[in-house]
């Protein structure tokens, strides 16, 4: 049996779960989401916990096994607390702001970058840190080239110089 499947999912106090045959759907204080379980995958209900079980052995069961209960266990999650995505940018004269349904952006070039917020994701901009907050794990998550998480750590590759002075040419 995969790892991750086999763990039971515990249901917050205030979260339903209901659905018809494959497709379930997780209803919380937050809001609610829906997801399409895969054929082979069946949802058991106890309680207040959630078992996964899939009917067969082969290397695409066991992979969705998984998957399947990892999806689940962030829709119980988002629905119950929201997650939240603190992105940072860092540049001279770089600008962001909310507006409506849009994220603008002052990123150099000779015009604003405007980008569509998705439906169910809230954006607050503080000086240079934008707050993504959201039920649903995949939208918060999702983000544009060139703007990195609060505490991610880019790796740079070193320059030529770098490579002179270290490796020493003959």
């Amino acid at each position: 049996m995969s790892k991750i499947g086999r763990k039971i999912i515990i249901l917050p106090e205030g979260v339903n779960i209901s659905g018809e045959g494959q497709e379930v759907k997780v209803i919380g204080p937050k809001g609610e989401l829906k997801l399409e379980l895969p054929s082979k995958i069946t949802l058991k209900k106890e309680n207040n916990s959630l078992l996964l079980e899939r009917h067969g052995d082969d290397r695409r069961s066991k992979s969705l096994h998984g998957l399947s209960r990892s999806l689940l266990a962030n829709m119980v999650y988002g629905v119950s607390s929201g997650f939240q995505k603190k992105l940072d940018f860092k540049g001279v004269g770089f600008k962001a702001e909310s507006q409506a349904q849009k994220l603008i952006l002052n990123l150099g070039f000779s015009h604003p970058v405007e980008f569509p917020i998705p439906e169910g994701i809230e954006i607050k901009v503080e000086k240079n840190i934008i707050n993504v907050f959201g039920i649903d794990k995949q939208k918060v998550g999702h983000k544009g080239k060139g703007i990195k998480y609060l505490d991610e750590i880019p790796r740079r590759k070193p320059g030529k110089t770098a490579k002179a002075v270290i490796g020493g040419t003959k």
